[in-house]
């Protein structure tokens, strides 16, 4: 689907040194998207590297203040922001039960994944009410929705962000903004490959497909989310789950 009336239009990408965020940016960057990156890590992409249309802005989501500056300062870099995609987030400790769980590794991993998103739509809405447009997508897990066993802090993380995207979406559809959140399955990512085979494993067999969904496939999905094309779909969960979730 082509989504060029994207062309110029300013996307902040957190999480986008790597893995799904890394993806996603490259996907918009061809669409004509000026690209705002955020991460924690040290430097941009390489692949960015010389492009006057993107900025890297090292940056921790979970620290509040660090986050509202970060997001005033592409303001006034870009003039606009017309996108948001959270992308930054930890799987924590896995194939843990939840009496053997840690708290302080729960609560980093909802710091991340919940806290960082929250920070970040909260400080870019008030841009995107004054233009009356905006897109919103949060990245969510079929995890949120369905629970992994051995994963209690991604799963309920995950379950946060989703009904963040509920409420969002219903308080902001009349600003022209929309406010989503993609589910996928299991994505090949390095995220991914750190964790135990067990948990891979567990998690795929419940796939249909009987494989993982590739960056490119998640990047496609994601493009279409959050264009203009786009248009009538908020609060909405998108799964990308190769046949796991049909409801």
């Amino acid at each position: 689907m082509e989504n060029s009336s994207m062309k110029d239009q300013v996307a902040v990408i957190t999480g986008a040194a790597s893995g799904l965020g890394l993806a996603i940016s490259k996907k918009l960057a061809s669409e004509g998207v000026k690209l705002a990156l955020l991460d924690i890590a040290d430097k941009i992409p390489t692949e960015f590297e010389h492009s006057s249309s993107i900025k890297y802005y090292k940056s921790d989501v979970t620290k509040e203040e660090d986050v509202k500056n970060i997001i005033q300062a592409i303001h006034t870099d870009f003039g606009r922001i017309d996108i948001l995609v959270n992308s930054a987030g930890i799987t924590g400790k896995t194939n843990t039960k939840s009496h053997l769980t840690e708290t302080d590794n729960l609560s980093k991993v909802f710091e991340i994944n919940f806290m960082g998103s929250y920070f970040t739509s909260k400080y870019v809405l008030p841009y995107m009410l004054d233009q009356q447009y905006g897109r919103i997508l949060h990245i969510a897990s079929i995890a949120g929705k369905e629970g992994n066993a051995g994963m209690l802090a991604y799963s309920a993380s995950k379950a946060a962000v989703i009904g963040m995207t509920k409420v969002q979406g219903k308080e902001y559809a009349e600003n022209g903004i929309t406010v989503n959140a993609l589910a996928p399955a299991v994505i090949q990512t390095a995220m991914v490959d750190a964790m135990p085979d067990e948990q891979v494993k567990y998690m795929t067999d419940k796939i249909p497909m009987k494989r993982c969904g590739t960056l490119e496939e998640a990047a496609n999905l994601v493009a279409y989310i959050v264009s203009p094309t786009n248009s009538f779909t908020t609060g909405f969960t998108f799964d990308l789950s190769g046949g796991r979730a049909t409801y």
